[in-house]
């Protein structure tokens, strides 16, 4: 729904999003392009929220000689930044694949480039694999990142706005004397940094996947500049909040699983070690 939204056509809003995909594409439409994401998807977390953890850690080790020490909110802020960078280079070709299968048999406007695109309302690639390869041999490397700038924009600032509003959150909801947050406190903190997180992204995600949609009939944009300034001609402020309800819905439950499974697996892990070295 979130990348009909924002890069698809004649869309009013997210109950005719629905009904629309349900009408033309039945059950199975919901669920296009899913299995790259799915197949990729524990890897891309666990790289982020390592990549996350090990720069608090560092950091804290570099400033207090304690990599154990709680961090500062300086820390954790530089910590999501680095996330940041690292996320879009995993993440960016994955999320090109998925919103290529998604959007291949979708309405177009038309460019002012004179390419001969496939015909609209009939796919053109026939699986995650299948596109991976075409955009590879088609567009190269540079292909497979189309939108990076603008996932870049999106990913940096997201991130700080998903880790700190996290600490924050648990830090204070959880009672004080408590060494870590009890589940519940994760759950909820989770859940909210990743409405906040999201609903903030939203403009840039817009753009996203604008960009990365661009290319499978027609390139329309010439980049990310370019993208946000006919956006903003053709439709106005307004086009860069779409899918923005789905994003901030699909937040919370999302949200409080990842960092519910993060903070389950530390302290797993954390056991494990505090038995194998009395």
């Amino acid at each position: 729904l979130q990348t009909r939204l924002q890069a698809g056509q004649g869309y009013g809003n997210t109950l005719n999003c629905v009904l629309t995909v349900y009408r033309n594409e039945s059950v199975a439409g919901f669920f296009k392009g899913m299995s790259f994401p799915l197949a990729s998807i524990a890897v891309y977390s666990s790289v982020v929220f390592g990549v996350f953890s090990n720069t608090q850690r560092l950091l804290s080790q570099l400033r207090h000689g304690d990599p154990a020490r709680a961090p500062a909110l300086a820390d954790v802020a530089l910590a999501s930044v680095v996330a940041g960078f690292v996320s879009v280079g995993i993440g960016s070709p994955v999320d090109l694949v998925k919103i290529r299968l998604q959007m291949q048999t979708q309405p177009y406007i038309k460019a002012n480039i004179k390419l001969q695109p496939t015909v609209p309302g009939f796919p053109v690639y026939r699986g995650p694999i299948h596109c991976f390869r075409t955009v590879l041999k088609k567009e190269g490397i540079a292909g497979m990142y189309r939108g990076a700038g603008a996932m870049l924009l999106r990913d940096v600032p997201g991130y700080c706005l998903y880790f700190i509003p996290y600490t924050f959150f648990c830090g204070w909801i959880t009672p004080d004397g408590c060494i870590s947050p009890n589940p519940s406190s994760v759950w909820l903190a989770g859940g909210v940094a990743g409405v906040i997180s999201w609903g903030t992204a939203t403009p840039m995600d817009v753009v996203k996947s604008r960009l990365q949609a661009d290319g499978v009939y027609l390139n329309k944009y010439k980049g990310t500049l370019d993208c946000i300034l006919q956006s903003y001609q053709n439709e106005g402020l307004k086009v860069f909040f779409r899918g923005i309800t789905v994003n901030a819905v699909r937040g919370f439950p999302v949200s409080s699983a990842m960092f519910l499974g993060y903070e389950l697996s530390l302290k797993a892990m954390k056991r494990d070690q505090t038995e194998t070295n009395p």
